[in-house]
């Protein structure tokens, strides 16, 4: 099973381009959703985020995403720490989901921190979806409902581009003028050609 790993800043449209790789039939697995749903209902991540946290980080039972977004986009310690608690049970999970895959040859794993997590070592392929700052910029404060200055402060705690390239075997520049699912049919030949 080839495995392709997805990733790039807040912003640059990961998610956007995955969904196309889906419409091609292509098994989509993210990373980014699974963490989140393992952190309201894994045992030993919850216990973690409450060490962590204390135990405001569960209101009524369900986990303070916000309380959580605002403290770990300025302290990197903890941002690390908690990358060490749930990439563990993330990476698990995505093993069982793959072997739940067959018979398809290829899956992709979107992930925000495929490198920093070092799930990137696991992947056959990394693609990197970019896109000009202030364009992304945009597209969070819409979709987050976030201030310019809370965008920046995610921004700066995340790889830059230039260092996330050193790691990709492909780039897409998600500019609004890119046809996406040409790049996307490009990438996939290119892999088949290899596969052959």
């Amino acid at each position: 099973m080839v495995i392709i790993g997805l990733t790039g800043g807040i912003g640059c449209g990961k998610t956007y381009v995955a969904s196309y790789f889906s419409e091609l039939g292509i098994p989509v697995y993210s990373s980014d959703i699974r963490a989140k749903e393992l952190m309201a209902t894994d045992a030993d991540i919850k216990k973690g985020l409450i060490i962590l946290f204390g135990d405001e980080v569960f209101k009524d039972g369900i986990l303070n995403r916000k309380m959580i977004a605002e403290r770990l986009f300025s302290d990197k310690d903890l941002l690390t720490s908690i990358n060490q608690l749930v990439h563990p049970k993330v990476q698990a999970d995505f093993e069982t989901w793959c072997r739940n895959q067959f018979p398809s040859k290829i899956v992709l794993k979107e992930a925000a921190i495929l490198i920093e997590s070092g799930a990137y070592k696991n992947c056959n392929f990394v693609i990197l979806i970019t896109a000009p700052l202030e364009i992304r910029i945009k597209r969070v404060m819409q979709r987050d409902n976030l201030s310019y200055h809370e965008v920046i402060a995610r921004i700066e705690n995340q790889l830059s581009d230039e260092e996330r390239t050193k790691y990709a075997h492909f780039v897409i520049n998600n500019n609004g003028f890119v046809n996406i699912a040409h790049e996307v049919e490009a990438i996939l030949s290119k892999l088949t050609d290899e596969e052959q």
